[in-house]
């Protein structure tokens, strides 16, 4: 992007005259963060990732100390040894959620976004994680960029509250009185928080999450430029992928849903703009848990300007419809809504997908409506229920509405009840095996990947429902049953493994191979896809049975006149919970892969 570009997406947001004034500015912070080599990284056209590829999502803290212990080990030093020692290979990319200084919600309340919390560690801990060999090259990390809220706790905020005139207008505020019936929020909290200026006079600051997390107000260009500078310093701290927390909520404007606003739109284009612009090896991922045209819109959103429309905004956006999709599919035993959206996915060169099941953040319940039977999906939501999982509520002009399922991934579609370790953890990672075999990126939250279960105690102790999935286990505990063949952990953390291994031995699961899902008549609980061809005219044929039964694939039915399985492979009996993965080239078959 040129000046002529950035100056257009100013002027969108702020007019032409507050354009002119602040974009002297921006082009001087841009200007002072070129990278010191002059060979740019083409991060509009490049392929940034290929099979070898996997996105392990992780808090810092996410292991306690050692039971009894009183060492003064910080939390990302733990989970460094821990990757050192089990991490041979599985995951390129490390999202280490927010790791700043923090007063709530798990880190997502930030009170300086220039420090690393002491219980975390240090930046000095960060350069350790970038210099762990994962088998495929270096580690590369994912920050998370808290840009729609922060801390009331924060010197800026504590700056607004004692009207200093450098913070006077970096927080959204309203009336007392202010009717904000049409806002959509994922909370049913009010949305506006009072707080007491310092002379006494009374405040409603916008809170959109919480009374701890302030709305910073980005119709104040200043705001604006101050996470600019914030994310530039991501990218010299060596972030390669930056996620824009909450992003669709940003800007606020009276008698608008305040979602997907164009201007939350400009901004991220203002955002990729800079990146493009100094050719950094950084990409934009926004976080959007809302239906799956609008999430998708994020990849580059009509705003209404024809300067710069055409402008593209994030490299990548969450696969949000999949993780409630999918849970549907093991609950019911139905993968017929998830075959028929799969099968619609399709994405330009240079535009991703972060394909996830599980997070630190429950199972997002918007992405699914209208792509199942909404008698069914409720059917779906009391048998969670039954499970053990909690179901949190959002705003909307309509009234509350359900809008996240709060479980572990693996105690829904793998309950207690379902049977042995070993068969619990074959039902778990089959419907992970459709998270692996899907083009884009894939992610594991660190839960899954240790094969952690529900956190029953958690709510009550912490207060909130999403404690249920955000445990903090003993490093030893958690070492010790991955070590335990007779343990639900052992068999996940063996499986997932052994999943991504194999994906990583062929070029045919690269991002941009193409994929063709299948109809599977009678096989009303198989998710099956072939993948191909690739560069090396490799294919490979994908097939995930979520049921509790035996069931035959016939491949003969939507097969592209075009793809040749070989003969042996048209008809396959496939066994409850059994993941097959059969790869082949021009030579005939090459490997097999069989959870059974």
């Amino acid at each position: 992007m040129d000046k002529a570009g950035f100056n257009s997406i100013l002027s969108f947001i702020y007019g032409k005259e507050t354009a002119e004034k602040i974009l002297p500015e921006l082009l001087a912070i841009i200007d002072s963060n070129k990278p010191q080599s002059e060979t740019k990284h083409n991060s509009k056209h490049s392929l940034p990732f290929t099979h070898k590829d996997a996105f392990l999502i992780t808090y810092g803290n996410m292991l306690s100390a050692d039971t009894g212990s009183t060492s003064s080990e910080t939390g990302l030093a733990r989970l460094f040894r821990f990757l050192e020692k089990r991490n041979k290979g599985s995951f390129s990319y490390l999202h280490i959620l927010p790791f700043h200084p923090y007063s709530s919600d798990d880190g997502f309340s930030v009170i300086d976004y220039r420090q690393i919390d002491d219980r975390f560690g240090s930046w000095d801990d960060i350069e350790h994680f970038k210099a762990l060999d994962t088998n495929n090259g270096k580690l590369k990390l994912a920050f998370d960029f808290v840009v729609n809220h922060g801390s009331v706790q924060s010197e800026w905020f504590r700056g607004f509250l004692q009207n200093e005139n450098a913070y006077n207008a970096w927080y959204v505020t309203r009336p007392s009185d202010y009717d904000y019936k049409t806002v959509v929020r994922p909370r049913t909290h009010p949305l506006l928080t009072e707080f007491k200026k310092a002379n006494g006079e009374p405040v409603w600051v916008w809170t959109t999450f919480s009374a701890d997390q302030v709305d910073y107000d980005f119709s104040n260009p200043i705001v604006l430029l101050e996470f600019v500078k914030i994310l530039l310093e991501y990218a010299r701290r060596g972030a390669g992928i930056v996620r824009l927390d909450a992003i669709a909520y940003l800007w606020k404007e009276d008698g608008t849903p305040c979602l997907h606003h164009p201007k939350t739109h400009a901004v991220v284009k203002l955002f990729r703009g800079i990146v493009d612009c100094l050719g950094l090896p950084l990409l934009i991922l926004t976080e959007t848990n809302v239906p799956h045209e609008e999430n998708i819109s994020y990849f580059g959103k009509t705003v209404g300007d024809a300067g710069f429309d055409t402008l593209p905004e994030a490299h990548m956006v969450y696969n949000f419809a999949l993780p409630p999709l999918a849970l549907y599919a093991a609950i019911s035993g139905d993968a017929g809504p998830l075959r028929k959206w799969a099968g619609t996915l399709s994405l330009e060169p240079g535009k991703y997908f972060l394909n996830f099941l599980a997070s630190h953040d429950g199972v997002g319940l918007t992405p699914a409506r209208g792509l199942v039977d909404e008698k069914a999906f409720k059917d779906a939501l009391e048998e969670a229920k039954r499970r053990g999982a909690l179901i949190s509520y959002k705003s909307t002009p309509q009234g509350d509405i359900p809008y996240e399922l709060n479980c572990s991934y693996a105690s829904i579609v793998a309950p207690p009840g379902l049977g042995t370790a070993e068969l619990r953890a074959r039902a778990f990672c089959a419907v992970n095996g459709i998270l692996l075999s899907l083009p884009g990126l894939p992610a594991m939250y660190f839960h899954s990947w240790i094969g952690s279960e529900a956190w029953a105690e958690g709510p009550e102790l912490l207060g909130y429902n999403r404690a249920i999935n955000r445990e903090k286990p003993a490093i030893d505990t958690v070492e010790k049953a991955l070590d335990d063949p007779e343990t639900f952990r052992y068999h996940v953390h063996q499986r997932l493994n052994a999943f991504l291994a194999f994906r990583q031995k062929y070029p045919v699961f690269n991002p941009d191979v193409p994929c063709y899902v299948l109809e599977t008549g009678e096989g009303r609980s198989l998710f099956a896809l072939i993948r191909g061809p690739s560069k090396e005219g490799s294919w490979a044929l994908c097939i995930e049975n979520i049921g509790g039964s035996k069931t035959k694939f016939i491949a003969e039915a939507g097969i592209k006149p075009n793809i040749a399985i070989p003969t042996a492979y048209k008809q396959i009996e496939v066994e409850p919970w059994e993941t097959r993965w059969v790869m082949w080239d021009k030579n005939g078959t090459a490997d097999i892969l069989s959870s059974v």
